[in-house]
């Protein structure tokens, strides 16, 4: 089977590997699609550190092709999400059942479990509550996700703040009440306007960017929520400690490295959308087949108008 290898910058190998077996208590799946995530962008733009080949992927979707033994439950065919943690741009992976979770009948390049989870344990960690006025700063996929995730926990407010029009555009469709450009106005300004003076119970950071992180501490009430989505990478951070002790903010890391965590979110994600409670229509914006993965790459990184999530797509037998 072909499965991509990034041995240098900017660069992915197409190498031909024996395909792997359904092991005892595994799948073996046919991948679909494979997200391309943030988190893998920085190692893509400047290589493998000491020059070590790198097997990334994570976000599969695809098709049961075997059954391994002692496994229950599944048959060959079912449409799933699975999550791995690496060798997820290839034809096939093998993957314990326990990490693998029904996909519906919707667009299997759709169907992205892994960062479903992280919406879905981002909301719950951040515990929005009916009324709640919350502030979303980044309008892009993640961002997006999860103002889908907060819009069912019944909110009062949703501000969304970017600084692209399509993904302000596309935010006001997804149902903010709310959406700022961070170029023409002031966040902090438009939030004190529409809650009374108050500020948000609860700021999403959706971007990874120092900026975003700082004026979360500008939106949010005293002793209200900042959840931090983004991923940080990149030079450190820096805050004003001293206002953020005042005000008396809870900081909500809302990235999980615990397996069961991942799981119960992948869960709550894919029940979700394979039930038709939540969609994503319309959020993958970019499709590459695996020749073409370092366009995909390529695409995350330079972000064209439009530009919501890019995957890599395989026949879907």
């Amino acid at each position: 089977m072909r499965i991509a290898v990034l041995r240098e910058a900017q660069q992915f190998s197409l190498e031909e590997v024996d395909p792997p077996e359904a092991g005892r208590g595994q799948l073996l799946v046919r991948v679909v699609a494979s997200g391309v995530c943030a988190s893998e962008l920085e190692t893509w733009i400047d290589g493998p550190a000491g020059g070590e080949p790198r097997y990334p992927g994570h976000e599969v979707s695809g098709v049961v092709a075997a059954v391994g033994l002692e496994v229950t439950g599944w048959a060959v065919g079912e449409r799933v999400a699975v999550w791995v943690t690496e060798r997820g741009f290839a034809e096939l992976v093998a993957v314990d059942a326990a990490y693998c979770f029904p996909a519906g009948d919707g667009p299997l390049d759709e169907a992205l479990g892994e960062p479903l989870a992280c919406a879905a344990n981002a909301v719950e960690a951040a515990d929005v509550r009916l009324a709640d006025d919350v502030v979303l700063i980044g309008a892009g996929f993640m961002g997006n996700l999860v103002q889908k995730l907060v819009a069912l926990r019944g909110p009062r407010q949703v501000v969304v703040a970017d600084a692209r029009a399509d993904a302000l555009e596309r935010a006001a469709r997804l149902g903010a009440t709310r959406v700022v450009d961070v170029t023409r106005e002031s966040l902090p300004d438009v939030v004190r306007e529409v809650t009374d003076g108050r500020g948000a119970d609860i700021t999403f950071e959706c971007t990874g960017t120092q900026g975003a992180l700082t004026t979360c501490g500008d939106t949010t009430r005293m002793s209200g929520k900042i959840a931090v989505v983004g991923f940080h990478q990149g030079p450190d951070r820096v805050l004003p400690l001293a206002w953020w002790n005042w005000m008396a903010f809870t900081v909500v890391n809302a990235h999980f490295r615990e397996v069961p965590t991942i799981m119960r979110g992948m869960s709550v994600g894919m029940r979700l959308l394979a039930s038709g409670v939540l969609s994503m229509d319309g959020m993958v914006s970019h499709r590459f087949p695996l020749e073409r993965i370092d366009d995909a790459f390529a695409t995350l990184r330079d972000k064209p108008e439009g530009f919501v999530k890019a995957v890599v797509t395989f026949p879907e037998p």
